[in-house]
């Protein structure tokens, strides 16, 4: 019997979903493992006093990563090197039922509005398809029309904001580059000569394949800023344009200013340096060039093989005279984000303790992470700490009566010449001050598991873990010296989202099998959670954006409306 697919359908917009169907039923990186309270590096933010002791660093510390014989190495670039962007088809969002009520992006934080393909102010929706932003009128229906559009000269993947009669468009534009692949320097081979001794016709000497230390690519980008000034929806003006280089990190808006997080690769391959490499410091250009200076750099003194300047710099996007401030240090690249109206979370896996490993070694992740306080256009790195584990997302994050609270799975990596490498993991959930020192920690929650959906409600969390089956865990931070676990629930499948629904209900959008699930978890009962009901999309596979991006669902309460894009594929069995 062969198995094949008869028909798929692929439904890529916005599915609609009546909460009220449901309702009816019921009503990864690596790091040594260290004593949090003992740091293994200092961990005192620190800053350069020159340039060349910015170098110096730099140069010592990655020379060391790449002496390290169980480390990969960087020396430098190719010179090929290729463009690469990504599209990203808008989805339609559905027109408001009155002027005052309408849907809004579906935010982590009240007040804090995260960048998206689609906005809409109740009247006009904002519409990224491309390389182009599209203006229309929504809003009454019988006026709905293509108002106008902005064309992006070869842009692809923007993200946008709206803050009143300005549209901020944010793009960012990564250009790979790959590292040559580099022989250890204790390999001498005759030129002419293969590894084994035989001639060979090349110029080049060969080298074996596994003599070889293949280090990673990485990229190096270029991220724009522009306000566009609306008032006049048909005629959309360009006021505003702040160019970095650097990729994009994160980005947000709170009031008139946005954030964005930039991360640049420190160095660059320069064959005239003693060291073969140069130092390269951010710049942020628009009607004037700002390069920072070595001063301005904060940072922890940590080995690392490839060192990334985070910038993280503020923007007034209502007063084009205000030049944007900024501040950067030195670390690893971050990875995630969490934002609150006061402080910036963020996180940067600490690959540079990898550096210590040896046979027979235990290596467990450690996670880097800094605050930054935000306060219109002052932003201030003010505290720097380290949990072990790996943040999943921003959703593992929060930030609650003077706490920071944050999920991690924790991979325990072993090395030994008897076994060679294996692996096994573990959840922890710790609270930190705002210095970032723990005060308190909730370790080995669901051994071999690992965390596929957080959310944080007050003193509770939600968190679910999934290997084979979904444990659905309620826990408590009322006394954030002590979380406690008060409850859970095993079913199967899992979730990878979780949405609050009311104080005692939670939404959760995973999979069971090979099919998108929606389900509704009650928490009345903390010590006894249940799964209230469920839908499973029809199909042999289903999937859904949702899953991995947050924006891609849309919840509305009052009418009881759940939507999503949902991806459908159903197979039949043939002879």
């Amino acid at each position: 019997m062969q198995r094949e697919i008869k028909k798929k359908t692929i439904t890529y917009g916005v599915a609609a979903v009546l909460l009220v169907t449901i309702l009816a039923a019921s009503i990864y990186n690596f790091g040594v493992q260290v004593d949090p309270t003992v740091p293994f590096f200092s961990s005192e933010l620190k800053t350069f006093s020159s340039f060349e002791e910015l170098e110096n660093f730099i140069s010592t510390n990655m020379e060391t990563a790449s002496q390290n014989e169980k480390f990969y190495a960087f020396d430098g670039l190719t010179i090929a090197q290729r463009e690469v962007g990504n599209a990203l088809d808008s989805a339609a969002e559905a027109a408001p039922t009155a002027s005052e009520e309408y849907s809004k992006t579906n935010i982590q934080v009240a007040g804090v509005d995260e960048a998206d393909t689609v906005k809409t102010d109740g009247e006009y929706l904002y519409v990224v398809s491309e390389s182009t932003i599209y203006i229309l009128k929504a809003y009454p229906y019988n006026q709905a029309r293509l108002v106008s559009k902005i064309t992006l000269d070869q842009v692809y993947g923007a993200k946008i904001f709206v803050n009143g009669n300005k549209l901020v468009v944010v793009n960012d534009q990564p250009i790979l580059y790959y590292t040559e692949p580099l022989a250890r320097d204790s390999i001498t081979i005759e030129e002419g000569k293969t590894a084994e001794g035989n001639s060979n016709n090349s110029s080049e000497p060969m080298i074996p394949e596994e003599d070889y230390l293949i280090p990673p690519a990485f990229y190096r980008n270029e991220l724009s800023m522009k306000v566009y000034d609306i008032s006049d929806k048909s005629s959309p003006v360009l006021t505003r344009t702040v160019v970095l280089n650097g990729s994009l990190s994160g980005v947000r808006m709170i009031g008139d200013y946005v954030y964005m997080v930039t991360n640049q690769l420190a160095t660059q391959s320069n064959p005239e340096t003693k060291t073969g490499i140069e130092v390269v410091l951010p710049t942020i250009g628009g009607d004037h060039v700002t390069q920072v200076d070595p001063t301005e750099i904060s940072y922890i003194d940590i080995p690392d093989q490839l060192y990334y300047i985070t910038t993280v710099i503020a923007v007034d996007v209502t007063n084009d005279a205000v030049a944007p401030t900024y501040e950067a240090f030195l670390t690893t690249q971050t990875t995630s984000m969490y934002v609150s109206l006061n402080n910036m979370y963020l996180i940067a896996p600490n690959t540079g303790m990898w550096l210590f490993m040896d046979t027979d070694t235990e290596v467990k992740e450690e996670t880097l992470i800094y605050r930054i306080k935000l306060d219109q256009q002052n932003i201030v790195v003010e505290a720097e700490g380290t949990v072990e584990g790996f943040v999943v997302d921003q959703f593992s994050m929060d930030e609650y009566n003077g706490y920071f609270r944050v999920a991690t799975t924790e991979w325990n990596n072993r090395w030994t010449e008897k076994e060679g490498f294996t692996s096994d993991s573990t959840n922890n959930l710790f609270v930190l001050d705002m210095n970032l020192d723990i005060v308190g920690k909730l370790e080995n929650l669901a051994p071999d598991e690992s965390i596929y959906a957080t959310r944080f409600m007050g003193d509770r969390v939600y968190l679910v873990t999934f290997r084979q089956i979904d444990p659905f865990f309620v826990i408590d931070t009322s006394n954030p010296a002590q979380p406690t676990v008060l409850g859970y629930l095993k079913i199967p499948g899992y979730s990878s989202y979780l949405h609050i629904y009311d104080a005692n209900h939670v939404i959760g959008v995973g999979k069971e099998n090979s099919t998108l699930k929606l389900s509704l978890f009650d928490v009345t009962d903390v010590t006894a959670p249940v799964e209230k009901a469920k839908y499973i999309v029809e199909g042999d596979w289903s999937d859904s954006e949702a899953l991995w991006d947050h924006k891609a669902f849309l919840f509305e309460k009052s009418k009881n409306l759940l939507a999503l894009p949902v991806t459908t594929s159903t197979y039949s069995t043939t002879d």
